[in-house]
């Protein structure tokens, strides 16, 4: 299949938070996919309609209707990935968010697009009692991943699938979203699953990490306290989003690349 256009729909993983900056945007996965399938596809066009901070119901809402108006056919990719944002919070109600995210992915399996969907990792090394809630609410999110992948036919990155991808060393400094080293291997991985020129060392491991000193390791976990931790929850305090206000970036079917 020579895929022809790439619409992507989710939030700040397919915004792209937080891997390098380009005129003004941040990268991610997307656009590496985007820079490989635009130099091998003649006429490709892309669109990404992810904002940050979004929640599977805004998704929904607000993108994937969108992203259904630009579809012409099987040529077409339209990725979808939300719903992480919901398992994370203390009021997570899988009973809605499930069925909804299994609906969506139907109704853009209807549309004759070729469906891109990921799984969560589930076990990011962290310990303690809140990392084992968010292990099995993310284990069960993944199950329903897979099931409505089966029955549509869409393709699936699963991050499941390699255990070194659990590696710190991919996240930015928020410890949350990927750097430029983790959406690289994120992009790489998709390529692969769509058949499209991919480098293979995704696969491999980064080389043991060397031991931080004690007193390091209590200046960068006291600096993302404050810097990362504490105004997550004062937004979540106030009901506030870091997507609110925000637009996507790409919001209609452009050429690529830019330049």
């Amino acid at each position: 299949m020579q895929y022809t256009r790439l619409i992507t729909c989710g939030d700040s993983f397919t915004e792209g938070m937080t891997d390098e900056i380009i005129d003004g945007e941040y990268r991610g996965w997307a656009d590496r996919v985007a820079d490989v399938m635009a130099r091998e596809v003649p006429g490709f066009t892309y669109a990404n309609l992810a904002v940050r901070g979004k929640l599977v119901h805004q998704v929904v809402k607000d993108q994937v209707p969108v992203a259904l108006t630009f579809v012409e056919g099987k040529k077409t990719i339209v990725a979808f990935h939300a719903g992480a944002n919901d398992v994370i919070r203390p009021n997570y109600k899988p009973e809605l968010v499930l069925p909804l995210y299994a609906q969506t992915v139907r109704t853009i399996a209807a549309s004759g697009a070729t469906v891109l969907l990921f799984t969560v990792l589930e076990r990011t090394g962290n310990t303690g009692k809140t990392a084992e809630i968010w292990a099995t609410r993310f284990s069960e999110f993944n199950k329903n991943v897979r099931a409505i992948a089966k029955e549509v036919g869409a393709v699936v990155a699963d991050a499941n699938e390699e255990s070194f991808l659990s590696d710190a060393r991919f996240l930015a400094k928020d410890r949350l979203h990927l750097n430029a080293i983790g959406h690289d291997r994120v992009a790489q991985g998709v390529l692969e699953e769509l058949n499209l020129s991919f480098n293979a060392d995704w696969r491999t491991p980064l080389p043991p990490a060397t031991p931080k000193a004690f007193s390091r390791k209590v200046i960068e976990d006291t600096t993302w306290f404050i810097t990362f931790l504490l105004p997550w929850l004062w937004r979540r305090a106030r009901g506030k989003s870091s997507g609110d206000g925000r637009v996507a970036k790409y919001p209609t079917p452009i050429s690529w690349p830019l330049h």
